[in-house]
């Protein structure tokens, strides 16, 4: 099945005052990431089905394998926190400033995010900075990875 990417501009215009709050909530969790050595700080902000909207950001490490990247803080903060409610959406931002290319979750927190997507039934839509000054939004996590794997390929 093709789907569709849509984009939104930086005004945000025709998104809902709810995903206009997520993508400011990420900028500012933004502002927060540990990034000493990269520079590159990112931010995420996950809206539970309760209304909640968790935080995370990026948290980088001298042992560079230990750090950990902002989705899967704010992901996994949600479900530690709220292990019942379902995850409707993610917003991602970062401080971005070599090009104007798409700046997407890296393959572990796609992977990461899709576990829950697929726990509970239900897609998790992803937002995104794409070129300069506007945003992707994807409708599901397997829609940035169609290849996904899951618990049904397990023995």
């Amino acid at each position: 099945m093709k789907r569709e990417i849509k984009f939104f501009n930086e005004i945000f215009e025709n998104l809902t005052p709810k995903t206009q709050e997520i993508i400011e909530i990420a900028k500012s969790s933004m502002e927060k990431a540990y990034a000493p050595y990269s520079k590159f700080k990112v931010g995420a902000a996950v809206l539970l089905e309760n209304g909640e909207i968790i935080t995370g950001n990026n948290q980088e490490n001298a042992a560079y394998p230990s750090g950990l990247c902002a989705e899967r803080v704010a992901v996994f903060s949600a479900k530690a926190l709220y292990p019942e409610d379902k995850i409707l959406k993610i917003a991602i931002f970062t401080n971005r400033e070599k090009d104007d290319s798409a700046v997407a979750p890296c393959g572990a927190c796609r992977q990461s995010i899709l576990e829950y997507e697929v726990q509970q039934n239900q897609p998790i839509e992803i937002i995104f900075q794409g070129e300069k000054n506007k945003f992707i939004r994807v409708e599901s996590t397997g829609d940035l990875l169609p290849f996904y794997f899951d618990s049904s390929r397990l023995i």
